[in-house]
């Protein structure tokens, strides 16, 4: 958590991708303030035309992002995070900016559960992070 997919048609290189994990891990890291071991960013491949809008096939070029978060973070905190990513995901796909759509869902921290663990609130990550066994605390701080 969080968990960024990254949905569509285009051809996207494996660099590209690369890019946009490695855009959307320090734009979530700094604007959430939240660890970068916690972001997950899962690119699906669409078929041509299996993206509708209004009923109509959407452009090749549309690039869909949907994130579900832990609840807490602020309306400004979101918005400059949905900006960031469009804008970030844009230029590296070289499409505009209307062509990447940006969802965030809040999801309370209690209803998720990784490396074995329910998550923290946002703000107690060093104290959850503390309680973990230490073969895994020092696998999350290597992936930082």
């Amino acid at each position: 958590m969080p968990t960024y997919v990254v949905s569509t048609a285009k051809d996207i290189t494996p660099e590209q991708c690369a890019r946009i994990a490695e855009s959307i891990t320090v734009i979530h890291s700094v604007e959430a303030t939240a660890p970068r071991y916690f972001v997950q960013v899962i690119f699906n491949k669409v078929e041509p035309g299996s993206i509708f809008i209004g009923g109509r096939a959407a452009s090749p070029d549309h690039v869909w992002v949907r994130a579900d978060i832990r609840a807490g973070r602020t309306r400004e905190q979101k918005a400059r995070m949905l900006r960031r990513i469009v804008q970030e995901t844009s230029d590296i796909l070289a499409v505009t900016d209307q062509d990447v759509w940006v969802y965030i869902s809040d999801i309370p921290a209690h209803g998720v559960l990784e490396f074995g663990n329910v998550l923290p609130e946002p703000g107690e990550e060093e104290k959850w992070l503390a309680s973990l066994p230490s073969d895994l605390r020092e696998k999350l701080r290597k992936a930082v």
